[in-house]
């Protein structure tokens, strides 16, 4: 199969690279990404070098009419977008941008996938649409209604609406997965397993919004690849799949647990402001993805916390280099990805 992934150059869309390119011998993969500061400087690299012929890499913003030229130069056959700009807090300082990338990029998706053969289309969302939970309310089914409390999570479920309505007004063949918090390798460094990791080994203050007793619930990312591939495989058209493996934890509890991990003291923590309109609870529940395709978490929280606090202790050198206040400069000025850009995809 020849599959487009969006956003492969991020965290997710990376390991799901990596994990079609091993599981799949004959599949071929097409990445376009934007490269926006969240791709990693060696990511592109990574990739090219781990898919040889099989892979295929373009800088692109999504929403760019001209993505249909990859289309048809490379006959796609199915599709998984994953390219969004996913940071709560980024998204209330700057709205605009999610409203952008995440609605109208992938609306214009939308209308290149029909009108070029209609291929299978994995729309990737978020538990953060379904809004937020009491502590003793039951797990979010996929009959939930949409409840939405920050401009990423609305700009997700607006993308959701879009994906239902192309589904059932062009009978395209679209499904949409709904995840809870990822953590694993090759995370940018403002999410919250990075952040707290990377401050405890430099033994700088570790910052807990609130009283840090907001609830997640927590993935491994190769398990949520994984769910995305059977959703690819065998999803029905129109449905929605909750990914999810059941492992709530609060913030506050989850930080203790990296710094004993890390064998850092707790007087690191520091407690700071909470974010507005902070989201008190995820959880979903996800049987539909178990009883109806076969899919089942493989790693627990404890092994894969475990497993993560050493890939950031090995591999310092990969987030000190964007920690670095000098990234953003450096990214923009000197690193220049050997790519086609739209206007050199030719027919």
């Amino acid at each position: 199969m020849k599959v487009l992934i969006t956003g492969g150059a991020g965290f997710i869309g990376s390991h799901f690279v990596e994990y079609v390119l091993a599981k799949y011998p004959q599949a071929e993969i097409v990445n376009v990404d934007f490269l926006t500061y969240a791709a990693h400087p060696d990511t592109v690299e990574r990739l090219s070098v781990l898919g040889g012929n099989r892979y295929h890499f373009y800088k692109m913003d999504i929403c760019d009419p001209n993505i249909k030229n990859i289309f048809k130069k490379h006959a796609i056959e199915a599709v998984v977008h994953f390219a969004a700009e996913s940071h709560v807090d980024r998204s209330i300082l700057d709205p605009q941008a999610f409203v952008r990338t995440n609605i109208q990029g992938t609306q214009n998706l939308l209308q290149v996938a029909r009108a070029c053969g209609n291929p299978r289309f994995v729309h990737v969302s978020t538990d953060e649409v379904y809004g937020s939970l009491n502590p003793s309310d039951p797990t979010f089914t996929e009959q939930t209604p949409l409840d939405p409390n920050s401009p990423y999570a609305a700009s997700k479920a607006s993308s959701d609406l879009l994906v239902i309505a192309s589904q059932r007004t062009y009978q395209q063949d679209l499904v949409i997965t709904r995840c809870t918090n990822n953590y694993g390798p090759y995370q940018f460094p403002e999410k919250l397993l990075p952040l707290v990791i990377a401050n405890a080994l430099e033994d700088k203050p570790v910052p807990v919004y609130g009283d840090g007793m907001q609830v997640r619930d927590w993935i491994h990312v190769v398990d949520h690849c994984r769910g995305i591939d059977a959703v690819l495989r065998k999803g029905k058209a129109g449905e929605v799949y909750n990914i999810s493996a059941q492992s709530e934890v609060p913030n506050l509890v989850l930080v203790k647990k990296l710094l004993a991990l890390l064998g850092k003291p707790e007087s690191l923590i520091t407690f700071v402001g909470d974010r507005p309109a902070h989201d008190r609870r995820y959880g979903l529940n996800p049987q539909k993805i178990k009883s109806e395709l076969s899919w089942n978490p493989q790693v627990t929280l404890d092994d894969g916390l475990k497993q993560t606090v050493q890939w950031y202790q090995v591999n310092r050198s990969w987030w000190e280099k964007v920690r670095n206040k000098d990234y953003f400069k450096y990214y923009q000025e000197n690193y220049q990805p050997k790519t086609a850009t739209s206007s050199e995809v030719q027919l």
